[in-house]
């Protein structure tokens, strides 16, 4: 027959092995072993067995077995996916280096460098102390992703790892089984799924579920049984005309029954609110074949049988996906009108599909093909090392790559016709950072499909985007409200943070010499010898800290100038004169390190003050604020300020505004502030009372004369009775 059907039509989900399975040995592990490497690297393996079995004496599991059994099962794993002899040395050698007292040294000494290193990044982080458990993950999944950057080995060896202590989980307590399950579910299978590692992820995702929520799992796994049985005679009959049609086209396949994710049914019954018979009713098939053009050959076939579902053929094979996925779906009006799913690939892109990354080494698939899972997963890898450059912590790396991990994807183009691959949502921002970083720093505007559109446009599939930039561009911290990729998100955050730290240090040394003026000093001044004294006395390594932390409030001008006399040995000498002599002028440009007041909303031509708040800089408030209360008991913290001369930029102020309560009132309102020259931020319905209404109004003023102007314009509207500033 040119076409054959397999009668492995399997529509349970993953298949979870039993744990009540007989024991793995070292014996059967070597037999697999010999199927595939020479002897001489086996024996190395069992030299690894042998050290871990003896590193491992006198421990067990909670499943009441020596504790060597554990790492034999992951190894065990990796052997099917015929992984090299190195990383089946380190999955034995796994928990050496954390759960005894072996040394890694030893474990190089023994084995090799690249054997340690493996080890080494699966282990977890056991000698520091972390302040909470979240914490501690954090840190854990951050040393091993950077070990996974270095060697990718060390991810798959920890996926088998998380595999066989998802199989062995039941002994655990309720509560820890459910955090380990959820941890797996949120990290692992996405990244299983990431690597192109199928057959893996379904098995984590399923088992997850199970242990997650039993009862769902098991009512679920029912009604598929249930299903399956009232199915068989239509399923067979489907295989047998597409067998019979490709038999007609002389072309040689092979049709397996796709298996069904458990999972994933119950991801798609709970995020689009469907039954299970809403979800359950589609018929998949894969139909193997042995070349690209075949491929395309069975499509048309398969479409001449069945009328295919419009808008449901999807073409990977052209454009694949991110973990390097390729295959042909299309969705089909089966016997009975029941809707038929068929995926359509060759017999490598398969395997690929499978085993995804470890299909390199289970198949010998070839590692410097355009779309080989090796080239995609070290793209994903430079991203994930990009990431951790630029995170200010481990949780907020952690965030960065669970965010990356969890999308879907679109297709856009640049004007030069390239395809750029980006989650759905992704705005033109995501996109200008996943062309370079540097075009996403400097981007100031957007077009798509020529057109200019506002940076938060979320793209569709098929849209060609060019971005423009400016050497003057730079990244405004709003579209962290409206990105979506954590590549984005990890180069914005990381630019605002240095630019924060420089507009910081502008600022702190602004705030040290107005300092130092009261003593008839600037910093320039002062001696080099002085000025290292004064920062070993403070333990800061650069003068560029000191700013920063002055500049952040995080310590005070005034006791850093006193600091410095009292090195200089003057404090007898010191003519200190009035503050106020010497205030800081305000020009509304020095940027995040400088922030106006919510309370009071000063602007320029208003009696100001400024108060240092730790960590967020300068912020200045009206004199007259209610917050300038606490003046009297934290003088140390408020900075002498004024409004400079040569002010151009606009500042926030709030207005309360009584209006008669009519239709097209605020329209008329707001059509005057504009005619004004003012921008409405917000606008606030405070209560209607009768035949009034009270509005709250945030805008955008230059000054007092044109607050003033706009309050005297609003006034004269004959359906306003009253407006004041708050």
């Amino acid at each position: 027959m040119a076409s054959v059907a397999e009668s492995n039509h399997q529509t349970t989900g993953a298949s979870i092995p039993s744990n009540k399975s007989s024991r793995f040995l070292i014996s059967d592990l070597c037999a697999l072993l010999d199927s595939y490497l020479p002897p001489k690297q086996v024996k190395k393996i069992y030299k690894a067995y042998l050290f871990s079995a003896s590193a491992h004496e006198g421990q067990t599991r909670l499943t009441g077995e020596p504790y060597i059994y554990h790492p034999l099962s992951v190894a065990k794993v990796l052997t099917e996916m015929h992984m090299d002899a190195q990383t089946i040395q380190a999955a034995i050698l796994h928990d050496v280096i954390e759960d005894t007292e072996t040394a890694k040294e030893q474990v190089k000494q023994e084995f090799g460098e690249d054997v340690a290193e493996l080890v080494d990044g699966v282990s977890k982080l056991t000698h520091l102390e972390f302040e909470s458990k979240l914490e501690a993950q954090a840190e854990n999944f951050r040393k091993m992703m950077l070990a996974m950057v270095k060697d990718v080995r060390v991810i798959i060896i920890k996926l088998a790892d998380r595999l066989h202590n998802m199989r062995t989980i039941e002994v655990m307590p309720e509560k820890k089984r459910k955090r380990i399950a959820r941890e797996t579910l949120d990290i692992y299978a996405p990244i299983a799924l990431r690597l192109g590692m199928h057959e893996l992820r379904v098995e984590l995702e399923a088992l997850s579920f199970k242990y997650l929520w039993p009862l769902r799992y098991r009512v679920l796994k029912d009604a598929i049984r249930r299903n399956n049985i009232n199915r068989d005679a239509l399923i067979q009959e489907v295989e047998k005309n597409i067998c019979e049609r490709l038999e007609q086209a002389n072309i040689v396949s092979r049709i397996i029954g796709r298996e069904k994710n458990i999972f994933s049914i119950y991801r798609k019954m709970q995020e689009k609110r469907l039954q299970f018979s809403e979800v359950f009713d589609v018929f998949a098939f894969r139909i193997i074949v042995d070349d690209v053009d075949t491929c395309y050959r069975v499509i048309g076939v398969i479409h001449n049988l069945y009328k295919p579902v419009p808008g449901k053929f999807k073409d990977y094979i052209a454009i694949p996906k991110k973990n390097a996925y390729q295959s042909l779906h299309t969705i089909l009006f089966g016997p009975k009108g029941m809707p038929i799913e068929v995926q359509v690939r060759s017999e490598e892109m398969d395997q690929v599909a499978q085993s995804g990354i470890a299909a390199h080494w289970m198949y010998k698939v070839a590692s410097n093909e355009q779309n080989a899972p090796h080239k995609r997963t070290r793209e994903w890898l430079n991203t994930v090392s990009e990431m951790q450059h630029r995170s200010g912590s481990s949780l907020e790396f952690l965030e960065s790559v669970k965010v990356d991990l969890y999308r879907d994807e679109i297709y856009v183009f640049t004007p030069a016709g390239d395809i750029m691959e980006l989650p759905i949502n992704s705005t033109t921002i995501d996109f200008a950072y996943a062309v370079h970083t540097d075009i996403g720093n400097q981007c100031v505007a957007a077009k798509i499909n020529r057109r200019l559109e506002p940076l938060s446009t979320i793209l569709q599939n098929g849209q060609t985007v060019e971005i423009v930039t400016s050497p003057s561009g730079r990244p405004n911290p709003a579209w962290l409200n409206f990105i979506v990729t954590a590549k984005a998100r990890s180069n914005i955050r990381s630019f605002l943070k240095n630019l924060q730290k420089g507009e910081a240090a502008e600022l702190g040394k602004r705030l040290l010499n107005q300092a130092l003026r009261s003593y008839d000093k600037s910093w320039q001044e002062i001696s080099s010898r002085e000025q290292s004294n004064l920062l070993k006395d403070l333990k800061l390594d650069s003068e560029e800290e000191l700013f920063i932390e002055i500049g952040l409030g995080d310590r005070m001008a005034p006791f850093v100038a006193k600091h410095i006399e009292s090195l200089r040995g003057s404090w007898i000498k010191l003519r200190r004169k009035s503050e106020s002599k010497h205030p800081l002028a305000i020009r509304g440009t020095e940027g995040m390190v400088v922030k106006f007041g919510k309370c009071c909303h000063p602007i320029p031509g208003d009696p100001i003050i400024g108060i240092m708040t730790a960590g967020k800089g300068l912020v200045v408030h009206h004199i007259k604020c209610k917050n300038t209360k606490r003046k009297t008991t934290s003088r140390d913290k408020w900075i002498h300020v004024y409004w400079a001369n040569d002010i151009s930029n606009e500042f926030r102020a709030e207005i309360s505004v009584r209006t008669a309560n009519e239709p097209g009132v605020l329209a008329l309102v707001a059509t005057t502030i504009s005619e004004e020259g003012s921008n409405i931020e917000n606008i606030v319905f405070n209560e209607k009372l009768g035949s009034t209404t009270n509005l709250t109004v945030l805008l955008t003023v230059k000054d007092r004369v044109h607050l003033a102007r706009i309050m005297r314009i609003i006034k004269n509207v004959p359906q306003v009775y009253k407006v004041k500033r708050n």
